[in-house]
């Protein structure tokens, strides 16, 4: 029996918070939290084509700059990144995509959402936007992306921040993380979805709940409220490829990697060890590692300040070289 039609993007979403595309009060909070920024900007909103679907992107910064492309994780939005882009824009152009059933994209007609699908998006969502050479930063699954998009087209990746990511995860966290993931995804308020959040990262300030959760809900028909991505990513069948052949394809990836990589991982992540943010240093080419203390798998939400810390060296310092030799 096949499914239901589903709308191709968040139509049924509430409109935005007041102010430019939900970020009302960020230069506040950035405050409050202790991220440096030097101006009050605000993003320009757009779409490119993705393979079959259109892909909303946040731009942040000059267009003559070097460019910083943002690739957020599962279940999540190129909001994930608001404070790091707001911190990075004055020196570098920053965009933020919404993968491809997430945030204000397209969900796909027919639920793909294999990482080579994810990956032929950015590809192109990069070509289209004129980004080429770019860093790319991503988290998660994002950074899986980054890393399998700059395996196959170095000459397209200045750089690569992987975050929280490696061919083998950690099965406990993995589980807590699907945990919630399939976990409730309707409510009957945005209070409740708070005490969702809440109770799934504990450490979180309120102000960090909330703000995560008013740019990630969408309101239902019905008046309920639901999170920002297309369900069907919940089903088992959508989930990524596991198992030893397929790891060992993302480690074939990984070793064949040309730019210079910095590997971020959470000092208190439970998806990545210690030992395998090692061996990712130790397998990359050119790869360097970085702890960031007071965060768990969630980086840049975490802990904002010391993420952007760690990474910005590394993306000013490899923002004036070209692409990455292809041989």
């Amino acid at each position: 029996m096949s499914a239901p039609p589903r709308p191709a993007s968040g139509d049924d979403a509430p409109p935005a918070e007041p102010g430019a595309f939900g970020l009302a009060g960020l230069h506040d909070a950035a405050r409050r939290q202790g991220v440096p920024f030097r101006s009050e900007a605000l993003p320009s909103s757009g779409h490119v084509a993705g393979r079959g679907v259109r892909l909303h992107y946040l731009d942040w910064g000059d267009r003559d700059r070097p460019a910083v492309l943002l690739l957020h994780g599962f279940a999540q939005s190129g909001h994930s990144f608001d404070f790091v882009s707001l911190s990075l824009c004055d020196r570098l152009r920053v965009v933020a995509l919404d993968l491809r059933g997430h945030g204000e994209s397209d969900w796909s007609p027919d639920a793909d959402y294999r990482r080579g699908s994810h990956v032929a998006d950015v590809d192109g969502a990069i070509a289209e936007l004129g980004l080429a050479p770019v860093s790319i930063v991503g988290l998660s699954l994002g950074g899986t992306i980054g890393y399998l998009l700059a395996s196959a087209r170095p000459s397209m990746v200045r750089s690569l921040v992987m975050v929280d990511i490696a061919p083998r995860v950690e099965p406990d966290g993995l589980r807590r993380v699907r945990g919630f993931v399939e976990g409730q995804d309707r409510f009957s308020s945005l209070e409740e979805m708070v005490d969702s959040v809440r109770r799934f990262r504990p450490g979180r300030t309120e102000e960090q709940l909330r703000g995560s959760v008013l740019r990630n809900a969408r309101r239902l028909p019905d008046g309920a409220w639901s999170w920002k991505y297309d369900p069907a990513m919940r089903r088992p069948e959508a989930r990524p490829r596991t198992g030893p052949e397929e790891e060992a394809r993302l480690w074939a990836a990984l070793e064949g990697l040309r730019c210079p990589t910095l590997v971020v991982r959470g000092a208190e992540s439970d998806i990545v060890s210690r030992a395998s943010a090692a061996e990712l240093v130790r397998r990359i080419p050119d790869a360097r590692g970085v702890e960031v203390e007071g965060a768990g798998h969630l980086v840049p939400g975490d802990n904002p300040s010391g993420f952007i810390a760690a990474i910005e060296p590394f993306l000013i310092e490899t923002a004036a070289a070209g692409p990455a030799s292809p041989v």
